[in-house]
C-alpha cells in the first residue's frame, strides 16, 4: 500500500458541495410580513454589530434617542406615539435611559404639571456617535438596492406602518 504523503493530501481537494435549492415558498410568496421578518432578520444582525453592541443600545433606545436629537425636548406622550409604546414601556425605557445618564426628564416651561424629555450631554454625545455608526450600517443594507429602491422602500414600509411620509 503506497504511503500518502502531505502534497498528495494537499492536491485532493474536497469536492465541491452541491447548492442546496430554497424550498418553495407556495403562499408565502406574497405575504408580505414573511418577507419583512427575512429582511428582519438581515437587518437586525447589521444593527447589533454596528450600533447594538458597540454603544449598549436596544433598537428602541436608539430609535429613542435619534428622536431626542433631531427635536429636542419632547414629551413622554409624543415619544409614546413615536415608537408605539404604551406608557408603562415608556416609562421603563425612560428609567433605563436615565439611569445610564443619556436623558432626563424635566418640568415643562409651558406646564409644570407635565414634563419633557431631553438628551444629557452625554447622551447627546451617544446619539451622535451611534448616529454616525449608522451610516456604513445603511450602506451595508442598501447594498442590493439602487437609490430609488431604496428610497421607495423606506416610503412603502411607512406606509405599511401607518406613518406620514418621511422626511
Amino acid at each position: 500500500m503506497p504511503r500518502r504523503t502531505a502534497s498528495a493530501a494537499a492536491e485532493r481537494l474536497p469536492e465541491p458541495v452541491p447548492a442546496v435549492a430554497p424550498p418553495a415558498l407556495g403562499p408565502l410568496t406574497g405575504i408580505v410580513g414573511y418577507h419583512i421578518a427575512q429582511a428582519a432578520v438581515t437587518t437586525y444582525g447589521a444593527f447589533e454589530r454596528h450600533i447594538g453592541r458597540p454603544f449598549e443600545l436596544r433598537k428602541v433606545e436608539f430609535s429613542m434617542l435619534m428622536l431626542l436629537m433631531a427635536n429636542g425636548a419632547l414629551s413622554p406622550k409624543r415619544l409614546a406615539a413615536a415608537l408605539r409604546l404604551t406608557a408603562p414601556n415608556l416609562s421603563l425605557l425612560l428609567d433605563r435611559l436615565q439611569q445610564r445618564g443619556l436623558l432626563r426628564r424635566q418640568p415643562n416651561p409651558d406646564d409644570g404639571r407635565s414634563q419633557h424629555i431631553v438628551l444629557t450631554e452625554k447622551g447627546l454625545r451617544v446619539a451622535r456617535d451611534s448616529a454616525a455608526a449608522a451610516l456604513p450600517m445603511e450602506r451595508e443594507l442598501q447594498g442590493p438596492l439602487s437609490r430609488a429602491e431604496h428610497a421607495m422602500l423606506i416610503e412603502l414600509l411607512s406606509r405599511l406602518a401607518g406613518h406620514p411620509r418621511p422626511g
